[in-house]
């Protein structure tokens, strides 16, 4: 039996992402939170995989003490327990402090990975960063933006679309593949696993000192990335009101507009002769 781990992330809302433009973090407490969509492919991709080979899933995240319920969420879709990082020491991580905790847990949690699966991306950052730092941390293979991932004894092949070129990579276990969206649809949640995952749900929660990491851990693998700057663009439109009878405020329109107009018929023109 393989064992698998997911990594997942807890996100704000798509359309609640509000920014602190003075720290330049997220003020993920102002915003409801959901699970990551990119992970939630990551999951199926578990979850089919086991089907086919038999395998047992953990799923792991970092995150506030709310991060807990993208935890129960996949647990819900049939993963077998869950694993929180949850410690003020490590609040406002980037992606170099986040793949080093991630590192700590799962080589105290689960020492005998096979296959860490990951999103491609997530949708409050999209740096697609963590998955290749993490298996940089534990030194183990890596490939990005599986479509299709098939495993043959203790040898995995996955199939990737990458810069309008699909390639198939081989790699030994353990490695690490971050989950394309374009395949492993998630697969809806059943009442049974709702059930399942707030009735003894295997979740354990660990923090920096259950890690080993101290502050001078932090100093030398904390953040390394400083956000100088996050302001939100303010646009205003301009409307323009033309008054009076159709013909002379159809002149006026003309006279104001002539060349817009005339510049968006021309790259028309030659749009379509160029089909």
């Amino acid at each position: 039996m393989f064992n698998i781990v997911v990594c997942i992330k807890q996100v704000p809302m798509v359309t609640e992402l509000p920014w602190d433009e003075k720290t330049g973090t997220l003020k993920r407490e102002a915003a409801a939170g959901m699970m990551n969509p990119a992970c939630k492919h990551a999951i199926e991709a578990a979850l089919q995989l086991r089907e086919l080979y038999g395998a047992s899933i953990t799923v792991m995240t970092m995150g506030p003490p709310s991060a807990e319920e993208v935890l129960r969420e996949a647990i819900a879709m049939g993963a077998n327990r869950g694993v929180l990082i949850c410690d003020r020491l490590l609040a406002g991580s980037d992606t170099y402090a986040t793949s080093f905790a991630l590192g700590r847990a799962v080589k105290k949690e689960i020492p005998d990975h096979d296959l860490i699966l990951c999103g491609a991306y997530t949708s409050d950052s999209e740096t697609a960063q963590v998955g290749p730092q993490l298996a940089e941390e534990l030194n183990i293979p890596a490939a990005a933006y599986a479509e299709h991932i098939d495993i043959s004894g203790r040898t995995m092949r996955v199939r990737r679309l990458v810069d309008n070129f699909r390639e198939t990579l081989e790699m030994d276990f353990p490695a690490l593949v971050t989950v394309s969206m374009e395949r492993y649809k998630p697969r809806y949640v059943s009442f049974a696993g709702l059930s399942r995952s707030f009735d003894g749900a295997d979740i354990r929660e660990l923090n920096a000192q259950d890690l080993g990491m101290m502050s001078a851990d932090l100093d030398a693998c904390g953040s390394r990335t400083r956000v100088r700057r996050v302001f939100i663009r303010k646009t205003a439109k301009e409307n323009v009101r033309i008054t009076g009878a159709a013909a002379v405020a159809a002149a006026e329109f003309l006279d104001r507009y002539q060349r817009s107009i005339s510049a968006v018929i021309g790259r028309a023109i030659e749009a379509k002769k160029q089909i």
